[in-house]
């Protein structure tokens, strides 16, 4: 069955060429797949001629947008006040059936607003958080949320810790989760009132394989696969990961310069490795959990392998129909 992603052409901070280009090499991976460019016809006309557009045969379309929110913008009044912008067009694709998923790195709270205002929440589903997959030295876990919800109550997080898990099973192959809420200690009374309050509840919910509180040191120990904050906590976690991850590497480098070519060549061969372990791009992008369909949300700072991926893990969301088994779940 062919699948259809629709992208807004332009968010991040790259512009079209970037977002065309990986969404194009996206299609051309999968010959099940075909792509929907949102936004000025113009600008996307140019970077479809730079692509290799011209061997996907069909599966391609543009569809014009005459507005694009800007990050300066407010998400709500942007989409009051700029109705012809991409990424509400975008999302009128998959209200309209013409889309199976859209994809967006643009402005994140307009893009995330107006999935949840146009698509709706699934059945029982409070609040949409963004599930992001974070790489670890033994593997992946998951952050939930990200940054959709910065003031959180402790239904919306245990419905993150629900939706979350079951993203984990089906996307990182994860067996019963270990579910972990991000406080300043292990103690279930350390924390803010929002942390003791979600303590209580995740707890006293069985389906879930809660491990208590965690430290932020301990994510990258192979102590929980899911980890739920607020969206503030989680947006902070999340950069600061990708700052530190990207500075270790660049330090490392620095200092390989100051040594023997050969020494250069074997111990930089190791650190390409190592960056790919931990590079974010690999992933793609994180859905929206909680809507009724599939939405995406890439990193404002994309490149054009990470929209590529982006694309991919899109249809792969399309493909696992976890929106069902969220529905099933919550209706337990």
């Amino acid at each position: 069955m062919s699948v259809c992603i629709a992208v807004d052409a332009m968010g991040g901070d790259h512009g079209p060429d970037v977002v065309v280009r990986g969404a194009v090499q996206a299609a051309l991976a999968r010959p099940d797949l075909s792509v929907a460019l949102v936004g000025d016809r113009g600008a996307i006309d140019r970077a479809i001629s730079t692509s290799d557009a011209a061997e996907l045969n069909g599966r391609l379309e543009v569809v014009h947008a005459g507005q694009v929110v800007t990050m300066d913008d407010s998400a709500i009044d942007a989409l009051k006040r700029k109705p012809d912008s991409s990424i509400l067009k975008l999302v009128e694709l998959a209200v309209a059936g013409r889309a199976d998923a859209v994809l967006s790195a643009g402005h994140t709270g307009a893009f995330a607003a107006a999935c949840q205002l146009r698509l709706r929440t699934l059945p029982g589903v409070v609040r949409p958080g963004v599930a992001v997959t974070i790489p670890a030295p033994h593997g992946a876990f998951v952050l939930c949320d990200a940054g959709a919800n910065i003031q959180a109550k402790p239904h919306h997080l245990h419905q993150y810790g629900v939706m979350a898990s079951l993203y984990a099973e089906r996307m990182l192959g994860i067996e019963r989760p270990r579910v972990g809420l991000m406080s300043i200690g292990e103690e279930s009374g350390k924390g803010t009132g929002l942390v003791k309050e979600t303590h209580a509840v995740l707890q006293a919910d069985g389906s879930l394989n809660f491990v208590g509180n965690v430290e932020g040191r301990e994510l990258f120990e192979d102590r929980c696969d899911v980890i739920l904050c607020d969206g503030f906590v989680g947006n902070i976690v999340l950069k600061l990961a990708e700052g530190l991850a990207e500075g270790l590497v660049k330090t490392i480098g620095d200092e390989l310069r100051s040594e023997s070519e050969d020494v250069r060549a074997r111990l930089g061969a190791g650190l390409e490795r190592v960056w790919r372990r931990h590079d974010y791009s690999s992933y793609g992008g994180a859905p929206l959990l909680g809507v009724n369909g599939v939405c995406v949300i890439c990193h404002g700072r994309s490149n054009e392998q990470a929209m590529q991926n982006a694309v991919l893990a899109a249809q792969r969301f399309v493909d696992m129909n976890l929106n069902k088994a969220i529905e099933a779940r919550l209706a337990r």
